[in-house]
């Protein structure tokens, strides 16, 4: 069924604390994707997240990021006091993130609240807790451990504690009792939170769109858990880690560092870990872009230690294997979930996203290539995918025209009936309608787009760290001018 939606990340929706969260305002600005007539609700993901403030690089992938927690609703509960609130600065713009900030405020305020609250004599808690036991104990241990030890990576802790010697871990939690709590109590919050949030969209008819990275983070609390799922040395060190070869783009390839999963450890189990981590994503929301997915096909392997991806190789992943173990959940549909196949893609790689029968993405600004006609120019879509102007890791709409050399630009030109006299905004709106008359079945835009901002509104810039992640939308710039737009668009597109 055709469908379609907007691109906007917690992160990015206005608020007074520096940062997007689960807020009135968050609650407001669905009210008007709904008045826009959108079905989809597509946001970042929501983990905790550490140094570089990347999402795809979370302390865990099952825990929520305690940024996203309201503080006026932590108030309205008696937690936090609304005057104390005022008078701390998180942000300087209301644009923009600053994330050293929120670092040094924000987790200050949240234990105001812990010591406020009995959440431990809560039914929900006990049921939250019982539930989520399998992932939240090492989670809230894992992170008292690195608080205490001042950030440091798990690989860099006492070997006792790296190590998981029941003596030292039994013997840390008895002392550190106390901190351990405050981090269940913000992943209580944030769950509570988060799923009321949910709840609205899925009331207005918009599903939530998720988006997790297939690998989690070298410093994460699932590493450090359970090393048996990674290709780790007797000593827990990483043997090879993940990346991309070099190409076009980058002669020394990317280095991601992140550990890789030792698949036949996974078979044996059932793949038991990934059946969680689907069924916990298939909860929090409605569908889940899973990113890199061709690394089930093959993934670069990079011998640990290496400077560059130069010297990496292929190994074969699970393929159909993993994904018939994943079927066996009722909620694991064909439309719950996204393939991100963009790149190169192998024809094994494309055999694979056509037998889970899940829809691959298209994105609009990868099309206008003068040299060559390409599989991202709306007419060559199948109905079976999401179509996007651009992604979180793409340059706006507006921003990477004037980018294009002079034939890709007069290429696009042709083929959207645009030229360089328009002002962003109308050459905007006619890439944004070429994207929603496609016959892609789900159409996806990001909300940069539909404002016509800059490259000041980038989200990320891939391979680059700091500055990335920090954009906002300001308070009143979903007007509800833009949402009749939307709804007119997204009307006659049939969608």
């Amino acid at each position: 069924m055709r469908g379609a939606g907007i691109l906007l990340p917690v992160s990015a929706m206005p608020s007074p604390y520096g940062i997007g969260s689960f807020s009135k305002k968050t609650l407001a600005v669905i009210d008007r994707m709904a008045e826009a007539g959108q079905k989809y609700w597509q946001i970042l993901p929501l983990g905790p997240t550490g140094y570089g403030d990347s999402p795809y690089q979370s302390f865990s992938a099952f825990a929520g990021n305690p940024y996203f927690i309201d503080l006026d609703s932590l108030a309205e509960e008696g937690l936090l006091d609304r005057e104390s609130l005022k008078s701390v600065t998180f942000c300087d713009r209301d644009d923009d993130i600053d994330y050293l900030k929120l670092y040094l405020k924000r987790f200050t305020v949240l234990g105001e609240a812990f010591q406020k609250s009995d959440f431990e004599k809560e039914e929900a808690y006990a049921r939250f807790e019982a539930k989520n036991a399998f992932w939240l104990e090492d989670y809230a241990l894992f992170m008292s451990i690195k608080n205490s030890l001042g950030g440091k990576s798990w690989h860099e802790w006492p070997d006792d504690i790296r190590l998981r010697e029941k003596d030292a871990l039994e013997k840390w939690s008895r002392d550190n009792a106390d901190q351990i709590r405050f981090y269940k109590f913000l992943q209580y919050e944030f769950d509570r939170q988060w799923r009321t949030v949910k709840k609205h969209a899925n009331d207005l008819g918009i599903r939530v769109v998720g988006d997790i990275p297939i690998y989690v983070a070298p410093d994460s609390s699932d590493a450090w858990a359970e090393p048996d799922m990674f290709q780790f040395d007797e000593d827990r060190r990483p043997v090879a880690v993940a990346g991309c070869p070099p190409d076009a783009f980058s002669a020394d390839g990317q280095l991601w560092g992140n550990p890789l999963y030792d698949w036949e450890y996974h078979k044996k189990t059932g793949f038991a870990w990934w059946k969680k981590r689907i069924e916990h994503c298939l909860e929090l929301y409605d569908v889940v872009r899973i990113d890199h997915f061709r690394g089930f096909d093959e993934y670069y392997s990079i011998p640990y230690g290496e400077p560059t991806a130069v010297n990496g190789h292929w190994e074969k992943g699970p393929g159909m294997e993993l994904f018939a173990a994943l079927k066996e959940n009722p909620k694991m549909t064909r439309s719950s979930i996204i393939a991100e196949d963009l790149g190169f893609l192998t024809d094994s790689v494309l055999r694979l996203v056509h037998d889970t029968g899940f829809p691959g993405m298209k994105v609009l600004e990868f099309a206008f290539d003068s040299r060559d006609s390409s599989n991202y120019l709306p007419h060559n879509y199948p109905e079976n995918s999401v179509v996007y102007t651009g992604t979180h890791d793409n340059q706006t709409l507006a921003a990477w025209y004037w980018e294009l050399n002079a034939e890709d630009r007069a290429l696009a030109n042709d083929y959207a009936g645009v030229n360089s006299g328009l002002t962003d905004l109308a050459r905007n709106k006619a890439f944004i309608r070429l994207a929603m008359e496609s016959v892609a079945d789900t159409c996806i835009i990001p909300m940069q787009d539909y404002l016509g901002l800059g490259g000041e509104a980038r989200m990320n810039h891939p391979s680059t760290l700091g500055g990335n992640w920090r954009w906002r939308m300001k308070e009143g710039e979903f007007t509800s001018d833009l949402a009749a737009h939307i709804r007119r668009l997204t009307r006659i597109s049939g969608r």
